[in-house]
């Protein structure tokens, strides 16, 4: 019998996102626990093609009964099934995170809100789970319109932030769909086992050259890759609290996974590394972007802005790892894009519980949260220990594999990138936890010295999906080598 979980992992949320509509109009209280049963099943039958994956082989599924290469084919395997996982658990935990977030944010847009959420996860696993490359382009986009209208619903300065996005990410899907498009001409199909068979005969083609090539600057935009960053920032700093929390850790993976596809899937690793010098330009691009996102970072004093500006750097060590093109590198780049997940989705929770209570994110304004939100702060160290990569935190591992990797290559300048990036992010995250645990105590007027501090945590919907990542990133740190036994292995395309 074939396994139906591979198109229930799309099909439930974009059904709920237009039943969130339905009952949301009768009564908005419905969408929440809505959002909540869509993702949590949404979840279960990733988990299900996860397991169906590692017992049983790559799942092939075709849509309509269609057979490939005329239908659109469903494929599932180590490496989507692995990001399927990610990109669902981490939905269904913002979706539990947002309910206070919102009601305090946005209370007059929760319906609208909660369906675009739901479209926006649909987008990601789409993306994630076809074999098709026009299909893919086909959930990029959905996965695009709902970023930009949930970005436009944010704080001042959003609608104009999200304008920025449309016309970035809309040069992005322009320069993917004209990628697909010269392919189709040449090959006369779309579907991504087919094209692998087709292309190695048309590699001397100026016309795939073209498509390659514009598949590589749209996919880099959409992933925000340096210097095709500059819609980033502001998109992530503008947009509400559960909006940025649930699109910093996705959005770059869900990128980072398509690129990993394209060069070593729908090409031959060989096309990518040996005729043409694409991974050494990617490798120079991720160095710069490592770089360039810490020192930008360093400049601010929003901390929303600054994990903005960390998000570009950690976009760089994932292209990296692909640009080392070796089995280090590639398991680096992998690792990272579980690792990254949950380190964003960590820090991006806590800015938005620290809005929710203070109404305030500048850095030099969070003393004294330690007392005030002890919890939330401890959540907030453990990430920032893992974006430095700190052992055993889940940053270490993949930043070693990606060291391993760089050694491997003999690229020395990328081991003393990725040293000198540690050493920036330990810059950044120390002013913070400065600033929140080591600032003096104010004297009292009396001339008594201690300040009593309320303590006032984040509500419990806010609370147990930030402490659940916390987890998530020491625990990934301890089981790191039991995940790469276990998928991350077989996740690394053949020939490396």
């Amino acid at each position: 019998m074939i396994s139906q979980s591979p198109v229930l992992v799309v099909v439930i949320p974009l059904i709920f996102s237009f039943l969130n509509l339905l009952f949301g109009w009768w009564k908005k209280g419905f969408c929440y626990p809505i959002t909540l049963v869509a993702l949590s099943l949404s979840f279960l039958a990733s988990l299900h093609t996860l397991n169906t994956v590692i017992t049983s082989g790559t799942i092939h599924y075709y849509l309509g009964g269609w057979n490939p290469p005329w239908g659109i084919e469903y494929v599932v395997d180590h490496l989507n099934a692995f990001v399927l996982v990610i990109v669902s658990f981490i939905a269904l935990l913002v979706a539990i995170y947002s309910k206070k977030s919102v009601e305090k944010e946005l209370p007059e847009k929760i319906v609208y809100l909660y369906c675009l959420f739901l479209l926006q996860v649909t987008g990601f696993l789409g993306i994630v789970v076809t074999g098709d490359m026009f299909n893919l382009y086909v959930f990029l986009e959905i996965a695009s319109l709902a970023g930009y209208a949930l970005i436009a619903t944010g704080e001042d300065g959003a609608p104009f932030a999200s304008f920025n996005y449309v016309i970035f990410g809309t040069i992005g899907a322009c320069f993917y769909l004209l990628g697909v498009g010269y392919l189709y001409i040449v090959t006369g199909s779309l579907n991504i086992a087919d094209l692998s068979q087709i292309l190695p005969d048309l590699y001397n083609s100026k016309v795939v050259l073209v498509a390659f090539a514009f598949f590589l600057v749209g996919v880099s935009i959409k992933m925000a890759l340096f210097p095709l960053h500059v819609w980033l920032p502001d998109a992530y700093t503008y947009a509400p609290s559960a909006v940025s929390a649930l699109l910093a850790p996705l959005m770059t993976k869900v990128g980072a996974y398509v690129m990993i596809r394209i060069m070593f899937t729908v090409f031959k690793p060989y096309f990518s590394i040996e005729l043409i010098p694409v991974t050494s330009i990617l490798g120079w691009m991720a160095a710069g972007a490592i770089l360039f996102g810490a020192i930008l970072a360093l400049a601010q004093t929003d901390l929303k802005r600054m994990l903005a500006y960390i998000l570009v750097s950690e976009v760089g060590y994932i292209t990296l790892g692909i640009g080392l093109a070796n089995r280090n590198g590639l398991t680096g780049a992998i690792l990272h894009i579980l690792n990254d997940a949950f380190m964003m989705l960590a820090l991006f929770l806590v800015v938005g519980a620290i809005m929710y209570r203070s109404g305030n994110r500048e850095i030099p304004q969070l003393r004294y949260l330690h007392r005030k939100m002890p919890f939330t702060m401890a959540v907030f160290v453990i990430a920032a220990l893992s974006v430095i990569g700190i052992p055993p935190t889940c940053g270490f591992f993949s930043k070693w594999y990606l060291i391993l990797g760089a050694i491997d290559a003999g690229k020395w300048v990328f081991v003393a990138v990725l040293l000198v990036s540690s050493l920036l992010n330990v810059i950044l995250f120390f002013r913070c936890i400065e600033s929140a645990y080591l600032e003096p105590v104010a004297e009292h007027a009396s001339g008594g010295s201690e300040l009593v501090i309320a303590r006032e945590e984040s509500p419990l919907t806010m609370l147990i999906p930030i402490l659940i990542a916390g987890a998530g990133i020491m625990s990934f740190g301890v089981l790191s080598g039991k995940i790469i036994s276990t998928i991350i292995q077989f996740a690394i395309p053949i020939g490396f």
